[in-house]
């Protein structure tokens, strides 16, 4: 479901990165939203994504306007790409969204440099 999910669907798709508990419910979660990175939980159709230590499983939670969804994905197979840096949450483009889902990441791995001489 979450991978054939319409990132267009969301209100706004964020990425919490580092590690999170997975052991941790609903409103564990939505407190790490609000203390951490000061951001309402309560805005209809906003996907908050999580991720362990072990990167085979996130969690998704969505405040759908009577109540929350907690949704749990375990891949069997492969992990997904993870930002660390614990002190941001990012934004994520409907792209970017599939490609998490995909098992790609989320950021280019080709980059562009700009040499300062020839060698």
């Amino acid at each position: 479901m979450l991978r054939d999910a319409d990132p267009g669907s969301f209100a706004g798709i964020y990425l919490v990165c580092g590690y999170t508990d997975m052991r941790f419910g609903i409103d564990s979660l939505a407190a790490i939203i609000e203390t951490r990175y000061h951001l309402s939980v309560f805005v209809p159709g906003t996907l908050f994504l999580f991720c362990g230590r072990r990167a085979s499983r996130i969690k998704g939670l969505v405040w759908e306007g009577d109540g929350f969804l907690l949704l749990t994905k375990r891949v069997e197979s492969g992990h997904f790409t993870w930002p660390r840096n614990s002190a941001e949450v990012r934004k994520l483009k409907p792209y970017q969204f599939t490609w998490l889902m995909q098992g790609f990441a989320i950021d280019p791995v080709i980059k562009e440099v700009h040499p300062q001489r020839s060698a």
